[in-house]
Parts: C-alpha cells; structure tokens; sequence
C-alpha cells in the first residue's frame, strides 16, 4: 500500500475559522477513511504579530518547527508552504488571495469567495495565468450528508427538482451583540450583512441541487428577484434578504424550477435552537428531501417519498474519537470528544486536487463560484447596497 502524500498548509490569518479549520486539518484523516494523503501545516502569518502566529501555532498543535510570520508578505515567500488556506473577512479576500497566487502559492479561499463577482474572476484568470489550484471553501459541499442528497437528486428518486427552499438565518440581537457596529457581520468597511456571511449557505443549497445536479453543457444562469432589508445601524449592511431564484431547463428535464433563498441576521431559522424544522426542503413530483440545520454544519435528512416511506439518516461528523481527548467547535461552543468539525472535507478535497494536479475543486468549480458571486452581485444591485470602493475594487495591490 502506497503512503500517503504529505500536503504541506499555510494558514493565512488567526482568527476562530482559522483555529477549528485547521485543528480539523491535523486529525488523522484515517478517523475519516481518507488513506491517501496526509495534512501538516508548516506556517501561519497573524497580520498583528509574529507572537500571535506563534501562540496559534501552539494552540492548534501544529509541528514543533512549523513557522510564524508577522506580515502575509513574508509568509506567502515560505518556500516549503503547498497550498494556503485563507480565513480573513470576505472583504480581503481578493487582495490576500491575489497575494498567494503571485507568490505561486495554491489557494483554499474562505467563503464568500470574494465581495463581488469581477473580484472573483480576476483571481480564476491569475489562476488559470498562473496553473494554480484555486477553490472557494464552502465545506457544506464536500460533506458526505451533500454528496448524499445530490445523489438523491441525479438518481431521479424524487423526479425533477421543482422547488427549493432554503435558510439560513440566526437572531444574532445585532444591537447587543454588535453595538459599536465594528463586527465583521455589520461593518460596511468589512462587507458586512447577512448576504455574504449567512446567505451564500441558503444560495449554497439551492445552487447544489438546482443547478451543480443538471448536466454542465445545459445548465443555464437563474433570473432573480431580491428584497433586502438595510440594518438600520450601520446603513450599509443587510440585517434580512430574500431571493427568489428560476432556473431556466429544457421541458424534458422538468422545465423551469424555481428557489427561495433567505437569511437573516435578526430572526432565527429555528428558534432557540429547535433543530426539528428542516430549513432545507427539495421539492420533486416524486417526493421532498429535507435538511435540518444548521444549514452550514447539517448533521440530519429525512427523504420523503410519494408512496408514503420516509428514510431518515443522521450524519454524524467523525474524527479521534470518544476517549481521545481531542476536541473541536467553534464560536465559543464545543462539539463532543472526539468529533470533527467537518472543515476537513474540504481540507482533503483541495489536498487531493493538489497532489493530482487539477486546478479546481470537484464540487464547486471556479465558474460556479462565479456565478453565485453574481448573483449576490444582482441581489445588492436592487437592494441598493454597495460596499467601500477600496473592498470592491479589483486593483491589485490595494491596501485595507
């Protein structure tokens, strides 16, 4: 049997995403049945302090040698780093991931991939310039529970797709929770609101099983509609969106479906953390597949079908294991011991494409990701919002 090859990280940025993605990144991924490639993450850079690098290095468990940058310039010329991954605010993304693919680093890019979609395609051209693998990690895609419902889908067990719904919404109480309006969820200089952070996980639903599911040569751009809401605090974010999505398909696949994505920052998908609402519904002539929250880190789906049989399935996330002493979560809250938190899905598929030598990722090409940046690009358009010019720009370099 073959050893695994060694995939060599650089994690770029400190903050809590980067924390959970990468202690994910270090379990064993045989936990998961993944025996073909092995993590380790070599550098990290704080954009505060060198200090700060190194106590996340500690605090994840990284490698004794691995090093710790005070300034992302410096780090992104580490030559022993394969592949970034990048977890500052959607609104570096573009100048950070730009950074990377000039440095000739592959790129792992947090979502929302980037503030707005000629952003994102100036970064797929460095890429493609550059014949580096870049991805936008919307982990939701890689899970095994995803590929699972897809399957449901494209094996036509419920018929052709006729409607989606799907939320993605926390009563976050922004006036509390974020009363000085700096908060990466409503500052504008940050590309705040709940479109970017919250919606691109109900866009993320849709897009998966309405269009990711149709044959790529037929597959067609949906018409959209959009409400937004403005947080009334800051002006220039929004607190509450909803989308109602057609998705243009030939009569013999069904014809037109069409979606509902919403979000919000100030009402709930499911009050006080009642998980028994599905905030996903797939909706086919022969039955509905429903996904429970949250609708980012599901763990839970119940198939519906015309004949009356339901098949309910659990997901749970693996990892360590119980007794390990290993844990993970984040926000403040900790998942059981021994349980990933599901980042390393994504984590294996970008390590794999990697050693492969593909440039994208299997579940979410770049052109996809595009196109749902310009669809959050039309919902913004007619709710009138726009961000900072120096975080729409696609100048490069732009200082933040």
């Amino acid at each position: 049997m073959a050893s695994p090859k060694i995939v060599r990280w650089g994690i770029l940025a400190t903050g809590g995403i980067a924390q959970t993605f990468t202690v994910d990144l270090l379990a064993d991924p045989t936990t998961r049945g993944v025996t073909h490639i092995k993590h380790t993450v070599v550098a990290a850079a704080s954009s505060s302090s060198q200090h700060r690098a190194q106590a996340f290095l500690k605090d994840v468990g990284a490698p004794g040698d691995a090093k710790a940058y005070g300034s992302y310039e410096e780090f992104v010329g580490d030559a022993n780093i394969d592949i970034v991954y990048i977890a500052t605010p959607h609104s570096h993304h573009y100048q950070n991931a730009m950074l990377c693919l000039e440095a000739g680093k592959h790129v792992l890019c947090e979502k929302a991939f980037t503030v707005n979609a000629a952003q994102a395609r100036a970064l797929a051209d460095k890429a493609k310039a550059k014949k580096l693998f870049l991805m936008e990690a919307v982990w939701t895609r890689y899970f095994p529970l995803s590929i699972y419902v897809r399957e449901q889908i494209t094996s036509g067990r419920i018929g052709p797709v006729a409607r989606v719904f799907a939320d993605n919404s926390m009563a976050l109480d922004p006036e509390v929770s974020f009363g000085d309006g700096k908060h990466r969820m409503v500052n504008p200089e940050l590309a705040g609101g709940a479109l970017l952070d919250l919606g691109i996980y109900s866009l993320t639903w849709v897009f998966q099983t309405l269009y990711h599911t149709q044959p790529e040569s037929s597959r067609q751009p949906p018409r959209v509609v959009a409400a937004l809401k403005s947080y009334g605090a800051t002006g220039a974010a929004d607190e509450t969106t909803t989308i109602v999505l057609a998705f243009p398909r030939p009569d013999e696949a069904g014809g037109e479906a069409h979606a509902i994505a919403t979000t919000s920052l100030r009402i709930a998908t499911t009050p006080g953390g009642n998980a028994d609402t599905a905030g996903i519904r797939i909706q086919g002539p022969g039955g509905e597949i429903q996904v429970f929250p949250p609708a980012f880190r599901p763990t839970r789906t119940r198939l519906l079908l015309k004949d009356g049989s339901v098949e309910e399935k659990d997901w749970p996330q693996p990892g360590p294991g119980a007794g390990s002493g290993w844990y993970n979560g984040f926000g403040g809250s900790r998942n059981a011991e021994g349980e990933g938190h599901g980042m390393f899905w994504e984590a294996d598929e970008a390590a794999t494409a990697v050693v492969e030598g593909r440039k994208e990722g299997r579940y979410e090409g770049l052109a996809e990701s595009i196109l749902i940046m310009e669809v959050m690009d039309e919902v913004r358009k007619q709710g009138n919002l726009t961000y900072p010019e120096k975080i729409e720009t696609t100048q490069y370099p732009t200082q933040l």
